[in-house]
């Protein structure tokens, strides 16, 4: 079963939404800083962390490239690129991410990374062990619809 087509409810986010929270999220951040970098885990954290490295003024940013999701149908977890060696066990980085759902992605991350700060936008309960900072948590069966993953020519 899809993550889509398990949600009982969808929470569907703005531009405007998401960087008011990716802000929020960044001042919630900067009393632990400063930061060496950030790790950005793509794709859903390429955003956030765009706008979390401008507030911050953070202008190293690293990516991590798990797929856990084709669309809406969650499958096997895929590691496509693999923390960088730059940020070591992740003591003093920031890993940043736009919802830990499931926690599967989370996980790996948090192995690759251990001593890394992770922070999100969205948290649902089966990925809240491994996060250290998030601006929402919704239940589990909230499907979040970001503006990123949404194909302009469908819109309107």
């Amino acid at each position: 079963m899809s993550g889509l087509q398990a949600a009982a409810k969808i929470h569907s986010t703005s531009w405007h939404e998401m960087h008011r929270e990716a802000t929020d999220l960044a001042a919630r951040l900067a009393p632990l800083g400063p930061f060496r970098g950030i790790v950005a885990i793509a794709r859903g954290g390429l955003v956030p962390a765009a706008i979390v490295a401008r507030v911050l003024d953070i202008r190293l940013i690293e990516t991590l490239c798990i797929a856990s999701y084709d669309g809406t149908s969650k499958g096997p977890l895929a590691v496509l690129k693999p923390a960088p060696e730059v940020a070591g066990d992740g003591s003093g980085w920031l890993l940043v991410d736009d919802v830990a759902d499931s926690g599967s992605t989370a996980e790996a991350a948090r192995r690759m990374l251990p001593a890394a700060h992770y922070a999100t936008l969205y948290v649902k309960p089966a990925g809240r062990p491994f996060v250290d900072s998030f601006i929402r948590e919704v239940d589990q069966d909230v499907w979040i619809d970001f503006p990123w993953d949404r194909n302009p020519a469908q819109i309107g």
